[in-house]
């Protein structure tokens, strides 16, 4: 079995942001060269999140939307958290949002549904934050 790691780093200048990043995902399968197996895409920062869907603008608008009404960033006084800083909401959209996907590769390529894309979620910009990308199969 061969195992492949790569840590992709993003510094995203607004404070929230979604990226697609399927072509890097599969830059790192073809360097890999794993044919067969799995690859595990996560965000390693608590305010960020990795997960799948379509690539379409309308969507990210109603996501992003969405977010805000479920965790709404300001007042920032509403949250305990924020004593010293103002990100408790974009711990709380990770959340809802997700960590990590998990694909399976399959002649080399990701093994997608239809429409089926992997975004970089970002909820607390302005700085470098990484995403690993972790690859094991034949």
């Amino acid at each position: 079995m061969k195992t492949y790691r790569k840590e992709l780093w993003f510094e995203i200048p607004t404070r929230r942001a979604f990226i697609n990043i399927t072509s890097d995902i599969q830059v790192c399968i073809n360097e890999s060269r794993v044919t067969e197996g799995l690859v595990l895409i996560n965000a390693m920062h608590i305010t960020a999140s990795v997960f799948i869907n379509d690539d379409e603008s309308g969507l990210h608008h109603d996501y992003d939307l969405w977010l805000e009404k479920l965790a709404p960033h300001a007042p920032v006084s509403q949250y305990k958290h924020n004593v010293g800083e103002d990100n408790a909401d974009a711990h709380m959209k990770r959340q809802i949002m997700g960590r990590e996907s998990v694909v399976a590769i399959t002649g080399g390529k990701l093994d997608f549904g239809t429409w089926e894309q992997i975004f970089y979620g970002e909820f607390d910009g302005r700085r470098k934050k990484r995403v690993l990308v972790k690859i094991i199969g034949e």
